[in-house]
């Protein structure tokens, strides 16, 4: 069986966005080191297509992820800058009640029932897990199908904005599994579930 992989940004204290979900402040953290030794290195189809054309890297093979799913307001974000189909190098679904029709013949609208397309989509065979792009609705539905959680800290406190899961209270147990540390104050945590 195949992991969904919640691999997120996020600030000191726990958001992932302000409180639209606008997340552009994190950018300019990506410095050099961090992009060549970690998202290059190891997580380049987490780059978008449009993103990884601007940096050199759009021939790189995957590494982690041939799959990719995403909430509407994640997905908004590629749309207000006039791009369908972030992911082009991933299979793309996207989870909305609300958009009635992809604009994009490479994306997928998940409308009802996102754990059984997840729970499905983790079926198959594949060397390659699920990439859970966010934000933070699509998250909290789909807590109790997250294996494995990849959260880049970033040093900066927001004080309040979009939570990494929008959910109800209730406890899940990860273990820490790697900590890496950057020399521009970014932390990368990785959990695995636990048994």
């Amino acid at each position: 069986m195949r992991k969904l992989t919640y691999f997120i940004a996020c600030s000191i204290d726990g958001f992932i966005g302000d409180p639209s979900g606008d997340a552009q402040f994190f950018v300019p953290l990506v410095d050099e080191e961090f992009f060549e030794n970690f998202l290059k290195a190891e997580y380049p189809e987490t780059v978008p297509t449009h993103g990884r054309r601007a940096t050199g890297i759009d021939d790189l093979e995957n590494k982690k992820f041939d799959t990719i799913i995403q909430g509407r307001s994640s997905y908004d974000l590629a749309l207000a800058v006039d791009v369908t189909s972030p992911y082009a190098h991933m299979r793309q679904y996207v989870a909305s009640r609300t958009l009635e029709k992809s604009p994009d013949p490479n994306v997928e609208i998940v409308s009802e029932g996102v754990v059984g397309k997840i729970r499905e989509l983790k079926q198959e065979d594949s060397a390659f897990g699920i990439y859970l792009c966010g934000g933070s609705k699509i998250a909290g539905e789909l807590i109790d199908e997250v294996d494995e959680l990849v959260i880049k800290t970033y040093p900066l406190v927001l004080g309040s904005g979009m939570p990494m899961f929008g959910s109800a209270f209730a406890l899940t147990e990860f273990t820490l599994d790697t900590v890496r540390t950057f020399k521009n104050g970014v932390l990368v945590r990785t959990y695995q579930r636990k048994p």
